[in-house]
């Protein structure tokens, strides 16, 4: 006789919670992270810290500018936010102003336009450099690799283009607080760390495609500390952790590799020509379009940026290179010390002689 064998009840209900802690603690393990920014779980969760505050685009009355956020694709819900001069020309009051547009910084995982450190910096420049500024906020990796912040790039242009061929000067009649202003054949592409890498990739794509956006003209493109990258090492990547802890830069190389798995397509390396535009049959676009690029001293991509550059001047582009010294990646917006701010009017200033000049 085959004895009956029985299970006490509250050891299954012990082995299916043990079962479900297990699972959940493998749905909560951290598969990627830069700390204080981002986490990413196994599960796909993407957690970002609010290490910055997001602002409304109220600006300061004394800086003379005005501010609007302005909805581009409700779609994929991509929106700029908009900064326009009050003050003009008193020798010209009737001269329309430059655009510039923007794309802020973050590895292309953090980040917004609506970041304090950018509203504030950006509302300086419009400002100082007497111009109307564009900056959009693009969609972020990892829910959204690249290429989509390079196609909200795109898709922004073709907004504005739409903007510009309206008899009117806009769509709706809410965008000619800014639209009537602008000269819209003097646009000038610009960004900040992935941002710059944004900028490059849009007007490289529309330059070599040979697609043509009349009434828009871009005449110039402004690339400040370029985030580019690659599967060798620089000797400022390699040589960082040298550098006097009180004078690093802000981005690491650990930082940055993360960045890079985190938007890339999946399968790629850091060679891929979205993050090595020194990879083989790389397109630089049009000689016609000037291009000023700012690299700081202290940043790990200093190296790059220069092999940048000089394969830039090398393919017959025009191209200007500032150095700040004595700061590191991203001062502009993030470091408040006080030679960082007269290194940031010093970019503001040579920002707006590049626009003035071409």
């Amino acid at each position: 006789m085959v004895a009956a064998i029985t299970l006490d009840p509250s050891y299954l209900k012990q082995k299916t919670n043990n079962t479900v802690d297990h699972h959940q603690q493998q749905e909560n393990f951290v598969v990627e992270e830069i700390e204080g920014l981002i986490k990413v779980y196994k599960d796909r969760r993407v957690e970002r810290p609010q290490i910055v505050p997001c602002v409304t685009a109220a600006v300061d009355p004394e800086l003379g500018v005005t501010s609007m956020d302005i909805v581009i694709d409700r779609f994929t819900n991509v929106s700029s936010r908009f900064y326009v001069p009050i003050r003009r020309d008193m020798n010209n009051p009737m001269k329309k102003l430059h655009l510039l547009v923007y794309f802020h910084g973050g590895g292309f995982c953090v980040g917004s336009a609506a970041w304090s450190c950018y509203h504030e910096f950006l509302a300086k420049l419009a400002a100082k450099a007497g111009c109307i500024i564009m900056s959009v906020n693009y969609r972020l990796a990892p829910e959204h690799p690249l290429p989509a912040a390079y196609e909200d790039g795109l898709r922004s242009l073709v907004w504005l283009k739409q903007e510009a061929s309206c008899e009117r000067g806009g769509e709706e009649e809410s965008n000619q607080w800014w639209s009537t202003q602008c000269d819209f054949s003097r646009i000038f592409l610009v960004g900040d760390s992935a941002g710059a890498n944004i900028a490059h990739n849009v007007s490289t794509k529309l330059l070599c495609s040979g697609t043509f956006l009349l009434p828009l003209i871009i005449k110039g493109i402004i690339l400040v500390q370029p985030f580019f990258g690659g599967e060798d090492r620089t000797s400022s990547e390699k040589n960082h952790d040298m550098v006097q802890p009180r004078r690093r830069s802000v981005l690491n190389l650990a930082a940055s590799d993360t960045y890079w798995r985190l938007a890339l397509p999946a399968g790629s390396n850091r060679d891929h020509p979205w993050c090595n535009p020194l990879a083989n049959g790389s397109c630089f676009g049009s000689d016609s379009v000037a291009m000023m690029v700012c690299i700081s001293e202290l940043d790990i991509l200093k190296d790059r940026e220069f092999e940048f550059c000089g394969a830039m001047v090398r393919a017959g582009k025009k191209v200007e290179t500032v150095v700040y010294r004595g700061v590191g990646h991203a001062f502009q917006v993030l470091d408040k010390s006080m030679l960082a701010q007269t290194r940031c009017q010093e970019m503001i200033t040579h920002i707006k002689a590049f626009v003035e000049n071409n």
